[in-house]
């Protein structure tokens, strides 16, 4: 529950005002509307809206029929709230009377004020979990009621310029506008117009309103309201406006901020709380203790596609070891790239479980959002039905430390594509304990006394049998001097190049030494 005074802070003070208050103040339990003509019905703790009355003696009537029902409170516009015949049945009567602003909607004032109460109850919730708002919570009517406000097409946007939602009338807007609400972010070049004259440095220092001229690309003003909880930065909202606002109706348009503020933390928070479900769904099956037919109906998996487990590093050197930057980009997996796939946290690396399918829907999507994100190795396993994530994870997890050794080129490794590579790495980390005998030890100790081409030289020439010009493109010398190379070789090794297990015997000894 909230009280009477809980309400009218939370709406703001330009738009409301406590003119007749009562000790204690009371509790508030619903918003009703007094019909013009009609003896209301009227319960206790209920906000009482006096939209029809019209004189100082309906509003005095009113306020007395409201105190015989126990009613919280009766909002009522000037002059009548002011009235001190109202005031008195006020004191006789136990209502508190609240004045609201002259220029304020009914209408959207009553989306507020449900609002308002929608959120005081998801507060008050024992048992702690997160209630859906219903209708009156949706963002979108929230929009409309601060445009009503304004007078203005406003849109909501989160702490990252994406659109959560937008008011009617977006026709009276720019173009930067329509690309912003198309596009549902505001585009990287307005972004970039918006940064230069220091509109997010504004939003940043605490700013209660910022205007912004309009400019000479045609993009008309704009008067933005930071929307902050506890200190912090949720996002923002932003009116599209002919011209410089007055004082007043800019303040009225603030006082709708902390309203919007509430939705958006419980927005966040039903987000986040349905993220650490989904992630600790996806952990279990990537490590193959979860149940595949749990995950494919939690996770709205289709059992009949193929998955890829991705792999992603987030390569950072801020202080927080990266945790800003895979936060950022868990957002913008989540939110937009291809099919919302199922995202977890581990040691450090994101794992993405992903359709393995064409289009705009799958793989080949994220793989190109992801190539173009910048700091990110990428690696994904092959493609599995939902009961074989771990082995799809255990290959990107391969693919993702040939990345991280240089290896093979990224950022984007796919098991598919470099499955030779890694047969030569399982290889080499098998092979690792064969490389302290046989005559390769003298080779190594000739490189020590030289420039150390021995090595090199040997390993490309079996690379490339037969084909010398390869294996001197290879080591970016000419083959007449591959050929010379290949006799002070064939000289310091003690061995018989023409058997072909000791080519092979050596071959695997210096995979060993270069891939593990």
């Amino acid at each position: 529950m909230i009280t009477v005074q809980g309400v009218v802070d939370r709406v703001g003070p330009t738009l409301l005002r406590i003119v007749a208050p009562q000790d204690p103040t009371p509790q508030v339990s619903d918003v009703i509307i007094a019909e013009a003509g009609k003896r209301t019905q009227i319960a206790t703790g209920d906000l009482v809206l006096g939209i029809a009355v019209s004189s100082t003696a309906e509003a005095v009537e009113l306020v007395r029929h409201s105190g015989a029902h126990a009613a919280a409170a009766v909002l009522l516009k000037p002059p009548h709230a002011s009235r001190s015949a109202v005031k008195t049945a006020a004191q006789r009567g136990g209502t508190t009377v609240v004045e609201v602003h002259s220029g304020a909607a009914w209408a959207q004032l009553v989306w507020l004020l449900r609002s308002v109460l929608d959120a005081a109850a998801d507060e008050s919730d024992s048992s702690g979990a997160v209630t859906d708002a219903g209708p009156f919570g949706d963002l979108f009517r929230l929009a409309d009621a601060a445009a009503a406000v304004i007078d203005a097409p406003v849109t909501i946007e989160d702490a990252n310029s994406r659109v959560l939602a937008y008011s009617a009338r977006q026709d009276r807007t720019d173009p930067a506008r329509v690309s912003t609400i198309m596009g549902r972010r505001v585009p990287d070049d307005v972004l970039a117009r918006f940064r230069s004259r220091g509109v997010f440095r504004e939003l940043s220092r605490g700013r209660t309103t910022i205007f912004v001229p309009a400019q000479r690309d045609g993009t008309l003003p704009r008067l933005i309201v930071p929307i902050r909880m506890g200190g912090e930065l949720l996002g923002s909202m932003w009116a599209v406006v002919p011209g410089p606002v007055p004082d007043a109706r800019a303040a009225a348009f603030a006082d709708t901020a902390p309203v919007v503020a509430l939705h958006l933390l419980r927005r966040r928070a039903r987000e986040d709380s349905e993220r650490r479900r989904t992630a600790e769904l996806v952990r279990s099956a990537l490590q193959g203790t979860g149940s595949a037919r749990l995950l494919a109906a939690e996770l709205d998996l289709a059992p009949d596609t193929a998955h890829r487990v991705v792999a992603i590093d987030v390569q950072t050197d801020d202080a927080l070891g990266g945790e800003g930057a895979r936060l950022a980009l868990v957002q913008r997996l989540t939110d937009g790239i291809g099919r919302r796939p199922a995202v977890a946290d581990m040691h450090g690396v994101l794992y993405a479980v992903v359709p393995d399918q064409p289009g705009d829907t799958g793989w080949t999507e994220v793989r190109a959002a992801l190539a173009a994100s910048s700091g990110a190795l990428v690696a994904a396993g092959s493609p599995v039905d939902v009961a074989d994530l771990a082995r799809s994870r255990t290959e990107a997890d391969e693919a993702l430390s040939l990345l991280r050794a240089g290896l093979v080129e990224g950022p984007v490794a796919v098991h598919d594509d470099v499955w030779a590579v890694l047969v030569l790495h399982r290889a080499a980390v098998a092979a690792a304990g064969v490389t302290a005998f046989g005559p390769l030890a003298a080779l190594r100790a000739a490189d020590e006394e030289s420039d150390g081409w021995y090595v090199d030289t040997l390993y490309e020439w079996l690379r490339h049998p037969g084909d010398p010009r390869a294996a001197a493109a290879a080591l970016r010398i000419h083959p007449n001097t591959l050929r010379y190379r290949m006799s002070r070789v064939t000289a310091a090794l003690d061995a018989d190049l023409t058997e072909p297990d000791v080519r092979l015997a050596l071959l695997t000894q210096l995979v060993a030494i270069r891939w593990a």
